[in-house]
């Protein structure tokens, strides 16, 4: 239970950076093991349907947050928040050094999944103590700052991931896990439980707000498509120009990432419009982008069109996830950010498919990706006539 014991204490910059830490853990989960991935299929090659097996050995970890954040966000709302966080930064070192003992891809496979259950947790709590230490334009702050951190995060722990490959082998990578100890320790110190309040516990009895935080967390989806179809499938999309190399595609991705450390910082620039109205902005970005990388077949429009789409997504992520937030009373904060977050890596883990899907029904990936560029037209229209709705309502 929130505040069960705890000390009236005010947050400030440790515990800010203490949870942006925090926060870098899932996406190292992945994107550190992206260098090594044709070491593992070469190495489990024997293995029958290994081609799907270690793919999925990597991806596994999203699919757990995604099934297991509104459990986790339940968990945090009932017992608290600081211990549950520390035990979870724990396991993530201990279920992520395992395959560095592991010869077996099912085991393998089990351990990855272990910790995914984990960066459930980890991953819901560290935007969850966000909304309990700050509040107003500190708390829009500290939510830019977690999604621009991440995506540039990404770019340096490919880069780590690569070199630990290159000297150790498949599973230098998992090294990396370890980081988790020393930032469990600052956490332990650092960290402090929110203190409980009399409307805390007036809102603890009242009814979750699922007719408001649900289609928030269906919009987030919808989002998380957008972006990590244009992140995950990058390569393709590129070589529709005709043949890019890999140094190519690895440039434009971080520039693809740095596209979205920048919208985040937009965000936090233009959050008296937030809600209704940067979705419409960030949604028009997105289709715009969408329609350049689907009509124009050249690398340089290609790479423009990926990296707008990137910064509307930059824009729209830290905007659902403030907007949902703000709907939630604090008892009731980690049921909602847990279905948010399950929400946007649900949309992760199926991006792939769902874009195989449609370039199925419509017979290239191009005319698929007109169909994106029209939805998000159709999602940043209807986002302007809510905020043009909500403009009328309020004179």
């Amino acid at each position: 239970m929130i505040g069960s014991g705890a000390s009236a204490r005010s947050a400030g910059k440790p515990q800010g950076f203490i949870l942006l830490a925090t926060a870098v853990l899932p996406i190292m989960a992945i994107v550190s093991l992206i260098p090594v991935l044709p070491l593992l299929l070469g190495e489990f090659a024997d293995v029958p349907s290994s081609d799907f097996l270690v793919p999925i050995a990597l991806t596994i970890p999203a699919l757990c947050v995604a099934l297991f954040s509104p459990l986790a966000g339940w968990l945090s709302d009932r017992v608290g928040r600081k211990h549950l966080m520390v035990g979870a930064l724990v396991l993530y070192a201990v279920f992520g050094i395992l395959p560095w003992f592991l010869d077996n891809l099912f085991q393998i496979i089990a351990a990855r999944f272990a910790l995914g259950v984990v960066e459930a947790v980890i991953m819901t709590l560290a935007t969850v103590l966000i909304g309990d230490y700050f509040a107003g334009e500190r708390r829009e702050r500290w939510i830019a700052a977690q999604i621009a951190v991440g995506s540039v995060a990404a770019i340096i722990l490919i880069a780590i991931g690569g070199l630990l490959g290159e000297l150790l082998g498949s599973r230098g990578p998992f090294l990396l896990y370890l980081l988790a100890l020393p930032i469990a320790l600052v956490a332990a110190i650092g960290l402090f439980e929110p203190e409980a309040t009399a409307s805390d516990a007036e809102d603890k009895a009242g009814a979750f707000p699922f007719r408001i935080v649900l289609p928030l967390s269906l919009v987030t989806f919808g989002i998380g498509i957008v972006f990590y179809t244009v992140t995950v499938q990058l390569g393709p999309i590129l070589e529709t120009s005709g043949p890019v190399s890999p140094a190519q595609i690895g440039l434009i991705g971080a520039l693809c990432n740095l596209a979205v450390a920048a919208g985040s910082f937009a965000f936090h620039r233009g959050r008296q419009n937030a809600g209704p109205t940067l979705l419409a902005i960030g949604l028009a970005v997105a289709g715009l982008g969408y329609a350049g990388v689907a009509l124009v077949p050249s690398l340089f429009v290609l790479a423009a069109g990926a990296i707008l789409v990137c910064f509307g997504s930059g824009l729209m992520l830290p905007n659902m996830l403030a907007w949902t937030m703000r709907s939630l009373p604090a008892p009731m904060r980690g049921r909602g950010m847990g279905l948010w977050t399950g929400s946007f890596f649900l949309a992760q883990f199926l991006a792939p498919l769902v874009l195989a899907a449609f370039t199925g029904l419509a017979g290239s990936l191009s005319l698929a990706l007109i169909v994106y560029a029209l939805a998000a037209a159709a999602g940043a229209l209807a986002a302007f006539i809510k905020t043009r709705s909500g403009q009328r309502a309020a004179t």
